[in-house]
């Protein structure tokens, strides 16, 4: 397989500011997939990423497969997460199939990264069980943060992508209503919206306060119903 999304592996090892961030996200947005899911045993994740959600999501599911294209990635997780029971699958999202149907499929901080993604959409949906559910996680352009930096001067457009975003190798920023307009055209519906992390300042900023952990956790809380101002957007869909 072509190693070319390896190159994004350095945003993944543990040495950038917003690694306070995605610790933040990355813990929190799994516990509400394990609150809406119930009693699910199976669960199809895309992407291994930091490794913070695979490691939550094993613990819990019966049957827990990951797929990553990225041979760099993949070795970094097995590097800090060895006992990890989950399967991973070295494959492209868009040329993954199979005939098993899941309970689950998350995709967590995913539409942001892929060349299309109402195929993903679409063709990911086709793996659910009869009564599964399906979540998404993205990143949200109208962040308070964003929004006090551009009336302030300091960010021309709140959708404009930062070093560290292509870093990451995202294609784009989403919002409440493009990505319920993508959910709409692959043919899904939104059945529960909710924000991750309400964050009011910078990065840096927030890391000078040196913030309780329960002040974080507040702030997570408090997002949950105010998704436009949020974080990241958190979406429970389904077919139509």
């Amino acid at each position: 397989m072509s190693n070319a999304l390896d190159k994004h592996v350095a945003a993944y090892q543990g040495d950038n500011i917003y690694d306070f961030d995605n610790e933040v996200l990355l813990t929190w947005y799994p516990q509400r997939v394990l609150h809406h899911a119930g009693e699910a045993c199976s669960l199809l994740e895309l992407g291994l990423g930091h490794g913070y959600t695979t490691d939550i999501f094993s613990r819990r599911f019966v049957r827990h497969v990951v797929l990553e294209g990225s041979p760099a990635v993949i070795q970094n997780f097995r590097d800090k997460h060895p006992d990890c029971k989950a399967e991973i699958v070295e494959t492209w999202f868009e040329r993954f199939d199979t005939d098993e149907r899941f309970d689950v499929i998350v995709m967590g901080f995913i539409l942001e990264h892929v060349e299309d993604p109402l195929l993903i959409l679409r063709r990911f949906r086709e793996f659910l069980a009869p009564g599964g559910k399906m979540f998404l996680a993205v990143p949200n352009a109208e962040v308070l943060n964003r929004r006090l930096g551009q009336l302030a001067g300091l960010l021309d457009d709140v959708t404009t992508l930062s070093e560290n975003d292509h870093l990451l190798g995202h294609q784009r920023f989403y919002t409440v209503a493009t990505l319920s307009a993508d959910v709409a055209q692959a043919g899904c519906v939104v059945d529960r919206l909710e924000g991750i992390y309400l964050k009011p300042f910078t990065t840096r900023q927030i890391l000078s306060l040196q913030l309780d952990s329960n002040v974080i956790d507040a702030l997570c809380t408090v997002g949950i119903d105010y998704p436009e101002l949020s974080c990241g957007l958190f979406a429970e869909i389904s077919g139509q």
